[in-house]
């Protein structure tokens, strides 16, 4: 099933978001594996990020083996502090 998770980073900027997913991304226009979708932006107070990926399964191995250890690591011009997390099972996914 797939798996979304939105992150929405308060006072979140382009410039830490690119800083951020150059350091996690395997190159500049490729996602993750696993990853099938991938969408960010400007939102109130910040910048929010959507992924979609085909499992939870996928997702959790994407964080647990990527995102987390180089978000702790430390990015150069990354995001400062950690999202507020939202999880949802898609019931539907649209092309």
């Amino acid at each position: 099933m797939p798996y979304a998770i939105v992150h929405h980073f308060p006072g979140g900027t382009q410039e830490q978001y690119d800083a951020s997913i150059a350091a996690v991304h395997p190159g500049p226009d490729t996602l993750p594996d696993g990853q099938i979708f991938h969408a960010a932006g400007p939102a109130p107070g910040g910048w929010t990020i959507v992924a979609v990926h085909e499992t939870q399964e996928s997702w959790e191995r994407f964080r647990d083996s990527i995102l987390m250890p180089r978000m702790q690591a430390g990015i150069e011009g990354g995001f400062a502090s950690p999202p507020e997390e939202t999880a949802v099972d898609l019931y539907k996914l649209l092309p």
